[in-house]
């Protein structure tokens, strides 16, 4: 009878297994979570709610450490150049696969702004492929990317390191546009 009892027992193996994609899939809605209340926190800003957006970019802060332990305990951390080569990989699948996909889907619909959104997030994500790439190719020689600003356009993502354009090449948004880092 416990033989058989064991037998229905799932290994060891298979519970850290278990164990790994729920805290995958915990990782994906903490990380979710924080991004999504930090857009809440903008839009009660704009509604004259500096209280409430403060609530929400604290649990948004809370939600981000929740995914950030999640991320260590899955070993998802590791050196500067082999974070940048999943960095790229994460870029270059977004690139090559998920947005084309996605675009197509967007453009089926007739969905003029998923598509723009879409549009926008592809020619970002190459800038940081090549970005990535470069920064990987110091790393490995033991050496830092050089120290220059690092600019977003807050309409389309697109990103530049050093001067910010006069206008964005993507979605020609003006210099004021940009936020940098």
């Amino acid at each position: 009878m416990d033989d058989v009892f064991e037998k229905r027992l799932p290994k060891p193996e298979d519970l850290n297994a278990m164990t790994e994609e729920c805290l995958k899939a915990a990782f994906a809605g903490e990380s979710q979570a924080a991004e999504k209340y930090m857009v809440y926190a903008e839009q009660a800003d704009e509604e004259g709610f500096p209280n409430v957006a403060t609530l929400f970019r604290a649990i948004s802060f809370a939600e981000s450490r929740h995914a950030r332990n999640h991320l260590r305990v899955m070993k998802g951390i590791n050196s500067t150049a082999d974070n940048l080569a999943a960095a790229f990989a994460g870029e270059s699948f977004e690139i090559d696969e998920m947005y084309p996909a996605y675009g197509e889907i967007a453009k089926a619909q007739q969905n003029t702004q998923a598509s723009r959104s879409i549009r926008y997030a592809v020619k970002a994500e190459m800038d940081h492929k090549s970005m990535y790439s470069e920064a990987r190719d110091e790393a490995l020689d033991g050496k830092d990317i050089a120290a220059q600003p690092v600019s977003v356009c807050l309409v389309c993502g697109h990103t530049a390191i050093g001067d910010v354009p006069d206008k964005c090449p993507v979605c020609a948004a003006a210099k004021e546009y940009y936020r940098t880092f």
